[in-house]
């Protein structure tokens, strides 16, 4: 039976059967939210401005209408799940798995927008933004636990060090936090 919410691109293997409790990024609505509003403040500014020069036709405000549209799309953020040996990120027509607990490769991808870059071994792989995994300590723990697995079997061949990073990178903004709501700093 297929559910409303599969894609067309579907990852090799299965999630294990243990597989019940999901979390779920908690700030995917803001920024859902977000993306939308800036779409729609364009398409507002750009009707608004086109009326007021008088030069509106329809085909002017579908123009519009498109550019904010595809704006929509470059600003749709993904949503990142995961549960008891797996991790999932779903885009707007794509969700691609990994299977934590069968992980071979963390690799961490620096630039302009900072990514982790998941492989398991049945050939998965996954990005995700680490802001993802420090914002909601849940799917790190989840992420966390399944390297371990991965770790403890012998799985993991690269990673190691890039996981401790963000380990520590986690317990620094978790304890800033603290300091900050109890007014420490």
């Amino acid at each position: 039976m297929r559910r409303r919410d599969d894609t067309h691109t579907r990852p090799r293997g299965s999630r294990p059967a243990g597989a019940v409790g999901a979390a779920h990024d908690r700030g995917w609505d803001g920024d859902v939210r977000a993306a939308l509003g800036c779409a729609g403040v364009l398409l507002g500014l750009l009707l608004v401005a086109d009326w007021a020069a008088d030069s509106l036709t329809w085909w002017r405000g579908a123009l519009w209408a498109t550019l904010a549209l595809l704006l929509l799309f470059v600003l749709f953020p993904v949503r990142v799940s995961a549960g008891v040996g797996w991790l999932a990120v779903r885009r707007l027509l794509v969700t691609r798995l990994v299977r934590t607990d069968l992980l071979t490769a963390v690799r961490p991808l620096d630039g302009v927008a900072q990514r982790l870059i998941l492989r398991d071994t049945l050939g998965n792989r996954v990005e995700i933004d680490p802001d993802v995994l420090i914002r909601n300590p849940n799917l790190w723990y989840l992420l966390d636990e399944g390297a371990r697995v991965s770790e403890a079997a012998g799985t993991l061949l690269c990673g190691r060090t890039a996981l401790r990073r963000l380990a520590t990178r986690l317990d620094r903004e978790t304890a800033l936090g603290v300091f900050r709501v109890s007014d420490m700093k």
